[in-house]
């Protein structure tokens, strides 16, 4: 605080004392106009005569920089710098504002503290903002009228729109811009360009401020298409269509037909295989069965089928007594006809009624 007392009291101090010695000088050359975008350097130039005591850089009235010829530049500021240049005309002092805004705008003075003896210029920042177009491809058909919306939004000042169609400007009467300021002090714009296709063409939106070397600028393209050519696409499409449908078709028919016929291989070889087992197991069953009714014969000897038992035998050699008739119960018989009577033995006699052909058998020891 005491310090930028100091640089205030100090031009006071020397404009009070200066005219009282005598001291005499001018500007030679003074500060010109200078418009910058916003964040970028302005700067501005001031010469005086030899004999030059004190310089002061104003911006809108309030100092900003002293250059002193004794001590040099006093600076207040990192924003506000100086570089100084001597010739045998006299001094030059240049003024540089960093980073400039929007409120840097306005009048930048040279003054000398000598009466009439200072010159100003004025600063102009700028903002360049955004440049947009909704869509980069429009297709038109024909006879169809459209209309094409560029967007400029967060612009200072407010942009000049124009339009251009393959490097030539189109007419003012073909398009309408709106302007409007938003809350933030900046500026945006709205172009609707009207327009009915006879072919295709590029269209450029451009936007322009003072501050830009080139004007900012966005493109679309607007496809024209025929009405002959368009149905002559629609039926080229519709066909590259159903060649595609049945690429994909018989594709997956291919497909399901080699998965059907490597599944219907996979179950033979299954049931081969399972077949292959349960023969194997048969087999391995009877060789067992087998093996068990020998260990049997073995064990207990083959039946004899000529053999009969000796109780039926007996039965079958003993003829059968026919039943006598009923005896009366008083009968007379001669005396010399009575005589005991037995039957005769009947001596059995030995089966001759074998099989033609009888089994043979085979006796076998067991030790």
């Amino acid at each position: 605080m005491e310090r930028f007392q100091k640089f205030i009291l100090l031009p006071l101090i020397l404009t009070a004392s200066l005219p009282g010695l005598g001291f005499c000088y001018s500007i030679i050359n003074g500060p010109t106009n200078a418009t910058v975008l916003a964040g970028s350097e302005a700067r501005f130039n001031c010469t005086v005569s030899v004999g030059w005591v004190i310089l002061i850089w104003l911006s809108n009235g309030n100092p900003v920089l002293t250059v002193i010829s004794s001590q040099g530049a006093v600076e207040t500021s990192d924003r506000f710098t100086s570089q100084n240049y001597t010739s045998s005309n006299g001094f030059t002092s240049e003024l540089i504002i960093h980073n400039t805004r929007l409120s840097d705008s306005g009048k930048i003075e040279c003054s000398t503290q000598q009466p009439s003896e200072s010159s100003f210029a004025f600063l102009s920042v700028q903002v360049n903002g955004s440049l947009f177009i909704k869509n980069s491809t429009l297709t038109v058909k024909e006879n169809k009228t459209i209309e094409i919306v560029c967007e400029a939004l967060g612009w200072a000042p407010a942009p000049d729109i124009t339009w251009m169609t393959n490097d030539s400007f189109i007419d003012k009467s073909r398009y309408v811009t709106q302007h409007s300021q938003g809350s933030n002090g900046l500026h945006n714009a709205l172009s609707i360009l009207t327009l009915t296709p006879t072919d295709t063409e590029v269209l450029t939106c451009l936007a322009d401020i003072e501050a830009l070397l080139n004007p900012q600028n966005a493109t679309v393209a607007v496809i024209f298409v025929n009405s002959t050519i368009a149905n002559d696409y629609s039926e080229d499409s519709r066909s590259t269509w159903v060649i595609v449908l049945a690429v994909v078709l018989s594709l997956v028919g291919i497909i399901l037909l080699i998965i059907i016929i490597a599944v219907v291989v996979r179950c033979c070889c299954l049931k081969k295989k399972g077949s292959t087992y349960q023969n194997e197991i048969r087999k391995v069953s009877a060789e067992k069965k087998k093996d068990g009714d020998l260990e049997n014969r073995q064990r207990h000897g083959s039946e004899n089928q000529g053999y009969i038992p000796e109780e039926l035998w007996n039965t079958e050699q003993i003829p059968r007594i026919d039943s006598l008739p009923p005896m009366s119960s008083k009968f007379t018989v001669p005396a010399a006809d009575l005589h005991t009577s037995s039957v005769p033995k009947v001596r059995p006699q030995r089966r001759t009624d074998y099989l033609i052909n009888p089994k043979k058998i085979r006796n076998v020891t067991l030790v």
